[in-house]
């Protein structure tokens, strides 16, 4: 039987770099998960599910907090900055929409908030 060499841990090098490169796209797949529910956000509002908005604005919240830990892990690389920025883009203007679709619904909400504020108190 031949002597079977032990593998050297002073390799990491590589694994590293597939590492990091995994941590950076993991960031990026925040952006991306958040961009996706801020699609499903303006179609629910174009639809008038506003309980579907609420919804998918509350797992936004989830999905930044997660991003926020992510981000201090590990900064993006340029390449990945500019993929963000891109993704953000989309992301305001989606969100702007939503807000402009949501707009007629708002006195009602403001009227409904102030009801509730008195049987409340």
């Amino acid at each position: 039987m031949g002597h079977r060499s032990r593998p050297q841990r002073d390799e990491p090098a590589a694994e590293t770099d597939a590492t990091d490169a995994k941590m950076s796209t993991s960031v990026l797949n925040y952006y991306e998960a958040i961009e996706k529910a801020s699609v499903d956000m303006l179609n629910a509002a174009r639809s008038g599910d506003w309980d579907q908005v609420v919804k998918l604005e509350g797992a936004c919240v989830l999905l930044i907090s997660q991003l926020k830990q992510a981000a201090r892990e590990k900064p993006l690389a340029e390449d990945e900055a500019r993929a963000k920025s891109r993704i953000m883009q989309r992301i305001l203007l989606n969100d702007a929409e939503v807000r402009h679709l949501a707009e007629p619904w708002l006195p009602d909400l403001h009227r409904l908030m102030q009801g509730k504020s008195h049987t409340l108190h």
